[in-house]
């Protein structure tokens, strides 16, 4: 969601702080700004729109400083224009923010009263105005933002800028992420450690409810009852610290080429040399009667393949929900069953939320997770990694097949603990993990075919996905991908039940793409295919080389992926339906790695 940046220091800060928000770019958003102090007061400059605009605002006005604070804005409340844009002002004090304040009309309402004035439609704002009236009120900022902190009700990372203060930042954090960087002296505040991770190594996490007082000359942290406390200072790995698209016009395009690098350091971290699956945190899936396996987006399809899995592999029951809905069905849940939580960044506001609520309801919770060091991490029982490194494409692709990776490996891990795999078995699908990067390489040379289809495809008005087992979730998961970055409409259905509604959506030229590897419901496909041609659709087929040959009747556009066991192929096939969607939107000419009106991580409900 939004991006946070602020330095306090003893060198300028102008450059580095637009650095910064360069940095953050990747979390999605539609305005940007930044304030610095000049001559003890506080100097915006802001823009709607992308970094350039912002850019070009301060050329034409420079200014600069030793302290400043920056910030991309997703909007939420109110249009994404420069006067909404963040950082926002009221009096002495210049704020940013990631999240929401559900009672921000509350506090207007308060304020106004008092004879204050609002100049945005932003929920923000009302943060800034109610910490600039505590110190009209003749207290310092420190007590003001404490004061202000237990009056706000939703999610928030705050950073707070005041006129006058020169050595002062103070930066909170409640639902959304903030972390801490140490420098020599300097001190760093950002939404997440592709903010800091250039400018410093040392960063401190700050837990639920924490809020820290940043000077040059280091953080005092403060938790949620206003105590003093002492947290952790983490060394970044390098990888937190840069990210560059190196020869790639995109970094959606560097991060599908990076999959099976990533998917192979991810199944190290979980099948040992003997074919053997090591699991965390003395995880053992033979004490629990169920899966409760629960994501937003594309991490919710992971899971959905992932039920196949457990369900096939290690006879476990398993139910998928949505994070945004889960706990508001109330369900009934049993505390025999493991909660297995999904997100990329560990922040997705739904997904930690519904985490919460489990542990509440005294469920033992598992956390996979691409951020070991993230809020879901941290909350979670158990935590189970995947080393996708940082994406920066908004539109997920490497951390979606490390999540299968990981959760195929799991899937196998429980079926040995449960009996339901003998010895031999379950070491012939580690094997078979391990050939999935090989296989991932070569679905790689699918590029060239896709590349010549993708004109045509990019002509669409509606596109539909097919798949039946394993491949209907990636069939979602490719409707997904092709509507996030081309903006094209499409769904994805299960092919058996395309007769009971969605056939009526096919007429001439409709592009239908079908994902379906020769297994033992290929038949069965291909009559729902001979179905949609008998109606004029355009058929695609992503299939290995024995299923395009059985479909050569129907003449449909095909994508030869390699033959893999059926473990790993949903893995191996998300690949090329990666690509199409790539190269369809490389076509149409839209921002591939930024699509409009979406965020990296969603860290407000």
């Amino acid at each position: 969601m939004c991006g946070i940046i602020g330095i306090v220091g003893d060198k300028p800060v102008a450059e580095r702080l637009l650095d910064g928000l360069r940095r953050l770019e990747y979390r999605g958003y539609d305005s940007a700004g930044l304030a610095v102090l000049d001559d003890g007061k506080a100097a915006r400059r802001r823009a709607a729109g992308k970094i350039k605009a912002l850019e070009s605002a301060f050329e034409a006005d420079p200014v600069d400083a030793h302290i400043g604070i920056a910030h991309t804005r997703w909007a939420t409340h109110g249009a994404p224009n420069e006067t909404n844009a963040h950082p926002h002002r009221a009096g002495r004090v210049t704020v940013i923010h990631n999240g929401i304040i559900e009672n921000f009309r509350e506090l207007k309402d308060e304020l106004h009263a008092k004879g204050r004035t609002f100049v945005t439609q932003t929920d923000s704002e009302a943060v800034a105005v109610l910490v600039d009236q505590a110190m009209d009120e003749g207290i310092t900022p420190r007590e003001a933002v404490q004061g202000a902190l237990s009056r706000l009700e939703g999610a928030f990372a705050l950073v707070f800028l005041f006129d006058g203060e020169d050595d002062l930042l103070i930066g909170a954090r409640r639902g959304s992420p903030l972390v801490v960087g140490l420098g020599d002296g300097e001190t760093y505040l950002g939404s997440d450690a592709m903010a800091v991770g250039p400018l410093t190594r040392r960063v401190i996490y700050l837990k639920e409810g924490d809020w820290a007082v940043a000077t040059r000359a280091g953080a005092t942290v403060y938790d949620e009852d206003n105590q003093e406390v002492t947290r952790p200072v983490a060394l970044l790995e390098a990888n937190q610290a840069v990210a560059a698209k190196g020869n790639h016009r995109h970094f959606m395009e560097k991060e599908i080429y990076e999959q099976p690098e990533v998917v192979a350091r991810t199944l190290s971290a979980y099948v040992n040399e003997d074919l053997t699956i090591s699991l965390r945190d003395g995880l053992d899936f033979s004490q629990f009667s169920r899966v409760l396996i629960t994501a937003c987006g594309t991490a919710s399809f992971a899971g959905e393949i992932a039920r196949y899995w457990f369900e096939q592999v290690a006879k476990l029951p398993v139910e998928v929900d949505i994070a945004s809905e889960f706990r508001y069905r109330e369900p009934a849940l049993d505390t025999g069953a493991l909660a297995l939580f999904i997100s990329q960044s560990g922040e997705t506001a739904d997904t930690l939320a519904a985490l919460r609520y489990c542990k509440d309801a005294g469920l033992t919770t598992a956390a996979l997770v691409n951020v070991p060091e993230s809020s879901i991490a941290r909350e979670a029982d158990i935590v189970l990694p995947t080393l996708a490194g940082p994406e920066i494409g908004v539109a997920s692709t490497k951390a979606f097949t490390c999540q299968l990776a990981a959760l195929a490996a799991l899937a196998v891990a429980a079926g040995a603990q449960r009996g339901a795999l003998s010895k031999d078995e379950a070491t012939a699908h580690a094997r078979s993990l391990m050939h999935a990067p090989h296989l991932m390489n070569k679905a790689l040379e699918t590029e060239t075919d896709i590349q010549a289809m993708a004109q045509e495809l990019s002509r669409a008005r509606d596109v539909l996905y097919l798949g039946r087992g394993v491949y209907f979730p990636l069939a979602l998961e490719g409707a997904l991908k092709l509507k996030e970055i081309s903006y094209i409409h499409a769904e994805g259905y299960a092919a058996g039940e395309l007769k009971h509604g969605p056939i009526a959506l096919i007429e001439d030229g409709t592009p239908v793409i079908v994902i379906a590897p020769h297994d033992k419901l290929f038949d069965k496909t291909a009559s729902n295919m001979q179905e949609v041609a008998a109606r004029g659709a355009r058929l695609v087929l992503i299939s290995d080389e024995k299923g395009l040959k059985e479909a050569a009747d129907l003449e449909p556009a095909g994508i030869a992926a390699p033959e893999a066991d059926p473990l790993i192929a949903p893995i191996v096939y998300a690949v090329p339906v990666q690509l199409l969607a790539y190269h369809v939107a490389v076509e149409k000419g839209t921002d591939v790695d930024q699509p409009r009106n979406l965020a990296k991580s969603v860290t407000v409900e």
